[in-house]
């Protein structure tokens, strides 16, 4: 195909094809293989379709549809939610600090001592909850303030999910819809354990919603968030769910990690698949800076559903309790269990009164099954056993001594006090058998130890125990499992593990009023 001419326009001279004619020829070239090609390498540079043919024409391909769809964005989709989201605006009053960008403390909107407020005080994980509309002060006596977070209708008749942080201890809640309008509402429920709450709109019948979503969402999935950062409603960001299965040390369940920005305000909010539908409850961000550095944290779509279901008939969320102290299973404590695998949960304490009390569960049993089904750790034991009701019976598969055994019991009801703790992430010792670096006395006769085992009295600083994590005050109650109350006690227990060719001993030991397995490894020669 010859170039078109050109025509030049002052005294710069081309020596070349001129540029015009090299697009026109590129565009030309473009043109002859997309024909022999049947428009395959237009739609694959250029992200487009066409018609290969009059029935195509007709009627597109599914695949050819989405992608038209992908790429004008997610206009349609926010078009058909966004009303369904409104602003949540809340009064309060008592002593309460707030926090600002220029906060460095990081305080936090959960009342003293709940397990939200123990995990976020020192941590870059934060909730957004609004600012508050006075200066920034560390404390003040008791006067009203204001916050903002976002919430999202899920029936015509009013009933509208939030964060749990959001309207704690809130005096008046007022929302405001998307076109505008504002209602006061009233606090149906709340669950500090998900950080879910349930709020209710009364007036109309004809409010705009959405529902939860049916499927969990993949690693990968675009979604979209709409909410109310800083107080600046209906605002739209998009991205990806980043991550599954989080563990953001809140409970015993597990969050969505997107990458669609958050900040203060958005606490609340829905995240939308590109169906519409919610898959999850924003409810943290993590934060070094306290705005959006792109990682956020919902509370799924399942999760909610069922708590927010409990909230509307009871106004309160109603759990099993099994009345263990958990830690999951390392590869040292597996390998000092005589374990193939590092899988189960590890029961370290019995609760007082409690199911377990009462059962014929013990502290080293290993709990491998619930109602049949495998459990992976003991967070997986947690969560499981707090979707059960209240006096629900179970079949706990336990493995003790290298033996199966399954114990029959039936629930409590679990409170904030009875909550299960799971002691994750402590450090295993590796320390030499017949010197851990230890100092021990009977706990009988250290005063206030009590009178079982033998009480840590000194730790050398530079000694293997030191390193691992031992301190003056714990106490060993147990060492391979045999109970111990003397020096010798511990000595003998240790030697006879390495004489039965174990690598790694088990010591159950109580430390800041909890008691936990560590698993001592022996050092090689």
């Amino acid at each position: 195909m010859d170039a078109l001419p050109t025509q030049s326009h002052g005294p710069s001279q081309s020596h070349g094809p001129s540029r015009r004619s090299k697009l026109i020829g590129s565009v030309a070239a473009l043109g002859l293989l997309a024909a022999v090609t049947g428009g395959g390498l237009y739609q694959h540079v250029y992200g487009l379709t066409g018609p290969a043919n009059a029935a195509e024409a007709v009627q597109p391909k599914t695949a050819q549809a989405n992608t038209v769809q992908a790429m004008r964005g997610f206009a349609d989709l926010v078009e058909k939610v966004k009303p369904s989201v409104v602003s949540v605006r809340v009064k309060m009053d008592g002593p309460v600090r707030q926090t600002s960008m220029n906060d460095d403390e990081n305080v936090t909107p959960f009342r003293p001592g709940s397990p939200m407020e123990r995990f976020f005080k020192n941590s870059p994980m934060q909730k957004f909850f609004g600012e508050g509309s006075g200066p920034n002060t560390k404390a003040e006596p008791r006067r009203a303030i204001t916050g903002v977070g976002s919430g999202f209708f899920i029936s015509a008749d009013g009933y509208a999910v939030t964060n749990n942080h959001v309207v704690d201890h809130a005096t008046e809640v007022q929302v405001t819809a998307d076109d505008g309008a504002i209602y006061s509402a009233k606090v149906v429920g709340t669950d500090a354990a998900t950080d879910l709450a349930l709020i209710k709109v009364d007036g109309r019948n004809d409010f705009p919603h959405v529902q939860f979503a049916e499927r969990p969402s993949r690693i990968g999935d675009w979604v979209v968030t709409v909410g109310n950062p800083f107080g600046l409603g209906g605002t739209v960001t998009a991205g990806i769910v980043s991550a599954s299965g989080r563990d953001i040390g809140a409970g015993p369940y597990d969050y969505i990690q997107i990458d669609a920005p958050m900040n203060k305000g958005n606490s609340g909010g829905p995240t939308f698949d590109v169906d519409g539908s919610v898959i999850g409850v924003n409810t943290a961000i993590f934060s070094p800076s306290g705005g959006s550095v792109g990682i956020g944290f919902d509370v799924p779509a399942e999760t909610a559903k069922t708590v927010i279901a409990q909230l509307k008939d009871n106004g309160h969320v109603t759990r099993g309790w099994l009345g263990v102290q958990l830690q999951s299973i390392t590869p040292e404590i597996a390998d000092g269990l005589g374990m193939k695998e590092a899988r189960g949960a590890l029961v370290a304490e019995i609760q007082a009164n409690s199911p377990a009390a009462k059962s014929e569960l013990k502290a080293g049993d290993v709990i491998t099954a619930l109602n049949g089904t495998a459990v992976k750790d003991s967070r997986d034991v947690a969560r499981r056993v707090a979707t059960l009701g209240p006096g629900s019976s179970v079949t706990v598969d336990v493995t003790r001594g290298g033996q199966s055994k399954t114990i029959k019991l039936a629930l409590g009801e679990r409170t904030e006090q009875q909550s299960a703790k799971d002691d994750r992430g402590q450090t295993s010792p590796n320390a030499d058998t017949p010197h851990l670096g230890l100092s021990l006395a009977p706990a009988g006769e250290v005063a206030g130890a009590g009178n079982k085992g033998v009480v840590v009295t000194a730790v050398e600083p530079n000694g293997p125990a030191a390193d691992h994590g031992f301190k003056t005050g714990d106490v060993i109650l147990d060492v391979s499992g045999k109970a111990v109350s003397s020096v010798s006690d511990v000595r003998q227990a240790l030697t006879d593990a390495k004489a039965q060719g174990k690598k790694t001993v088990l010591m159950r030991v109580t430390s800041d009023n909890a008691t936990k397995f560590v698993a001592v490894p022996f050092a090689n020669g």
